[in-house]
């Protein structure tokens, strides 16, 4: 049957989704894979659903009002779409579209029994499953029930399940249409669910069968807990069988009605073992087919499987590409750095090109593979120790997969005369003037870059940048500047271990390191407390900024009282920290400096929430609570035996800690500010590009890595349509949770807290910043939507250095993201901020305005009542 209205499912397959919908296209494919037996049918083309749609104008005024709505905006959204499937519902099929429909069921048997299922265009795709979406009806019979439910399907469209999951998708209502697959019904003895992959843990190797007695109905709406079976290499590997109580049938006059199981019956698997196997082998031939991991919907009638319904899986974290076939253990460089979100493929490229190790991408994100470290027994402890001191839910989650016999390979450790252990380094003086010598480099070096990258342009431009990478990797290698860093960390490590030990001290480090001195990030956030003392005596610009809503507002202050000196203020601070921003490894994040509105709440806050000068006396104030520390701490040590040796150290060790720890941060700071020359270098090329007619937007570059926008520019041809597809890709990636630890089999493997000492009910985390405070949580995961007051705890998922405006005015800090060295453990440290970090699920399990108590000491968080 082939016509503008109805197709056979054995004439569809996988090209033909704009035309029979993202069901009816897998229908269709797997209607042609050898051995796969697919129940018979055919599609109600979406050309049929856009002539139903023409015959109500109505429906296009609604559907514009409805792309106006808040995804939040749940009544409206309810009653806006219950109005438009009315509308559709209520439109009597022509005559002709009518008459194909009956014509194909004539073709099979019009009165038997059919499943009438829904099948958009937006429907089981790579990105996005829509699952459960639009509507599927079972056992129907006749022709006239069979077009009502073919005019139900069309409405389903228009769901407020589906308005809303489209809404929040990005994908225009308008852009998607609904085909209708109409099939004949098969009656099972069992149906269930096949996994081709363990949509829990990911892990591509594992297949998971869901089953229950009856009708897959009974599965999918949850009236039973089916029998799972999970299944690895041909064998069962685990298995569960439920007590099935209830199962859907089908009524002989059409319809599905729920039964009793015979209690004999009940604790019977619904699938024998050898029957789990040919499934999965099965399943394994359609994953094979369609070249990723399925979730497949499948019915038991007799001793064949018939397949109903094959969809991608979209939940699953996508695997870095491997060069071999081996076992690989990858960490995610997100954590690390505090930017778990997707970079888009210009960021992923050029961090891969400035990175001193090398980088493996995966669902917009960044990874390294560990198993070199992990591989020898003795680099192995000491990578694992480095770890854990950093990030204890990381350190599990690869104890975990260590615990699986030879998942990593073991490599013999190197002899006396191999290289060195990673990080090793000949010790450093404790001079302050090494610090100096290191940023005065950085600067001369950034000062080059942007002098010698100015006159080039077009494919020389990179030329030269292939170049600033490697003077960019030089810089950062420094091996001085390695020691400052490693000197500082270390000297934090030996006082908390020696403090814990000989005072009993948890955290000790932390008050001594209160104010130290250039700590180019913790500078940034008392520097804007600066800019509100400038801009806080004229009322004019500050009811003027409470309304900015545009990045113009800079040129528009000089006309107000005391508006040029705001203006200057803001344009010194820009000068010094503009190249920052939330996110900011990714190269193709604004920057503030091209979104200076970002800084404006932060400023505004800071004008309500503190008096002049608060930044000199916050800093005077850690530095003087440091100092008051210090002698307490080795008063305390001289009363010990061996007190005057143990208190000689501690000062030696307290010296290089605040002479070191705050250059922690400066390598970051250079890393970002070369990045922003580079940045604006290539906004430059993408100009002409633009102005050449060969990109329509500039931001369009940001989808290229930068190889491809290097022969873009050489070509000056660019393929438009590889840009909408990483597009959509860098869209299905946000919604993708990076884990800390991925195999390369798939799994996200979670790590757990090992503790005991943890109150019931309260969440775990890692202590990074002593002290005990309680106020009101702020969960804020968005910087520009901050509106913070006196005493509240920040609660966010990670914290880059763009945050540490916001430290300056909480009292408390929660992330679900960091360790005990990175960003915002640090400038909280700085500040005297208690904080508690890699709280799993924080934003989640604790609410905006809920007041909690922060142990930073013990790491862990209470919710109070």
């Amino acid at each position: 049957m082939i016509g503008q209205y109805v197709l056979d499912l054995q004439d569809v397959d996988e090209t033909q989704l704009a035309i029979v919908g993202g069901k009816g296209a897998h229908l269709g494919g797997l209607s042609r894979i050898d051995g796969i037996r697919v129940p018979a049918g055919f599609c109600v083309t979406t050309d049929a659903f856009r002539r139903i749609i023409s015959e109500a104008p109505s429906i296009n005024d609604r559907l514009d009002q409805l792309s106006r709505l808040n995804p939040d905006d749940r009544e409206a959204i309810r009653t806006l779409s219950a109005e438009i499937r009315r509308t559709v519902e209520g439109i009597t099929i022509p005559g002709d579209l009518a008459a194909a429909i009956t014509r194909a069921l004539a073709e099979f048997d019009e009165q038997a029994s059919y499943a009438v299922r829904s099948s958009a265009t937006a429907e089981d795709l790579p990105t996005a499953s829509f699952a459960g979406q639009q509507d599927t009806y079972l056992n129907v019979v006749g022709p006239a029930a069979i077009l009502q439910h073919v005019s139900r399907c069309w409405a389903s469209l228009f769901t407020e399940r589906a308005v809303t999951y489209r809404q929040r998708n990005g994908i225009d209502h308008r852009t998607v249409h609904m085909a209708v697959v109409v099939q004949q019904m098969v009656f099972p003895h069992a149906a269930g669910i096949l996994f081709t992959a363990d949509p829990v843990t990911g892990n591509r190797k594992v297949a998971t069968v869901d089953a229950s007695f009856g009708l897959g109905e009974a599965l999918v709406s949850g009236l039973v807990n089916p029998d799972t079976f999970k299944v690895r290499d041909g064998a069962i590997v685990a298995k569960a069988v439920a007590a099935k109580q209830r199962a859907v049938h089908a009524l002989p006059a059409g319809g599905t009605q729920e039964v009793t199981i015979d209690p004999r019956r009940q604790e019977q698997p619904a699938l024998t073992d050898a029957q789990v196997v040919r499934l999965v082998h099965l399943g394994r031939r359609i994953e094979a087919h369609f070249g990723r991991p399925q979730d497949i919907e499948w019915c038991l009638v007799g001793e064949d499987f018939q397949i109903v319904q094959s969809r991608p899986i979209t939940t699953l974290f996508p695997i870095p590409a491997a060069s071999d076939a081996g076992n690989h253990v990858y960490l995610s460089v997100g954590h690390q750095q505090m930017m778990t979100d997707p970079m888009k493929p210009l960021g992923v490229s050029m961090w891969q090109l400035t990175a001193m190790a090398p980088m493996h991408e995966a669902g917009g994100r960044l990874f390294v593979d560990a198993n070199r470290a992990l591989a020898s027994p003795a680099g192995r402890a000491g990578f694992l120790e480095m770890v854990g001191r950093e990030d204890p839910l990381t350190r599990d989650a690869l104890e975990t997969v260590l615990d699986r016999d030879d998942f990593v390979p073991s490599l013999p450790d190197p002899g006396p005369g191999g290289p060195p252990a990673r990080g090793a380094s000949a010790p450093i003086e404790t001079d302050p003037a090494i610090v100096t010598e290191l940023i005065e480099r950085s600067q001369a070096s950034i000062a080059a870059l942007r002098r010698d990258i100015r006159t080039k342009t077009g494919p020389a431009l990179f030329d030269f940048l292939l170049e600033a990478f490697q003077e960019h990797k030089r810089v950062l290698g420094d091996p001085l500047s390695m020691q400052a860093i490693m000197a500082g960390i270390e000297a934090t490590w030996w006082l908390n271990d020696h403090l814990h030990e000989w005072l009993g001290e948890k955290n000790g480090a932390d008050a001594l390191t209160l104010s130290s001195p250039d700590n180019v990030t913790s500078e940034m956030g008392l520097a804007l407390l600066d800019v509100a003392d400038v801009i806080r005596p004229h009322p004019e610009v500050v009811a003027f900024l409470q309304g900015v809503e545009d990045e113009g507002f800079l040129d528009e202050l000089p006309k107000l009282a005391g508006g040029t000196e705001a203006r200057d203020a803001i344009e010194a601070y820009l000068d010094r920290y503009g190249m920052r921003c939330v996110g900011e490894i990714d190269i193709t994040r604004p920057r503030w400096s091209e979104r200076p509105a970002t800084l404006v709440p932060l400023i505004l806050d800071n004008v309500r929430n503190f008096e002049p000068g608060a930044a000199e006396r916050r800093f005077q104030q850690g530095r003087q609570e440091a100092q008051k520390k210090e002698q307490e701490v080795l008063s305390r040590l001289r009363a010990l035996p061996d007190g005057e040796r143990k208190a000689d150290e501690t000062k030696r060790m307290i010296d290089r800690v605040r002479t070191f720890i705050g250059y922690r941060e400066y390598p970051k700071y250079a890393i970002i500010s070369r990045y922003f020359v580079y940045k604006q270098a290539l906004l430059d090329e993408a100009e002409r590009l633009m102005q050449a007619d060969v990109l329509p937007a500039k931001e369009d570059v940001f989808y290229l890595t930068f190889q491809e926008l290097h022969d873009v520019v050489r070509s000056n041809r660019v393929d438009g349509q590889l840009i909408q597809q990483r597009k959509e890709a860098f869209r299905s990636y946000q919604a993708l949770t990076p884990p800390r630890v991925l195999t390369s089999e798939g799994e996200a493997v979670v790590g757990a807290y090992r503790r005991d000492d943890v109150p019931a009910g309260a969440l775990a985390g890692l202590p990074v910043s002593a002290g005990t405070i309680e106020g009101r949580a702020r969960v804020i995961l968005d910087l520009a939507e901050a509106d913070l007051e006196a005493g509240d705890i920040l609660v966010t998922a990670y914290t880059d250095p763009s945050w540490s405006p916001l430290f300056v005015a909480v009292r408390g800090l929660v992330t679900e993201v960091g360790g005990l060295m990175t960003h915002g453990a640090v400038i909280a440290r700085e500040y005297g901020l208690p904080a508690v970090v890699g709280v799993v699920d924080a934003t989640r399990l604790i609410r905006d305005g809920q007041r909690i108590r922060v142990h930073g000491t013990d790491g862990y968080v209470e919710i109070l009542p």
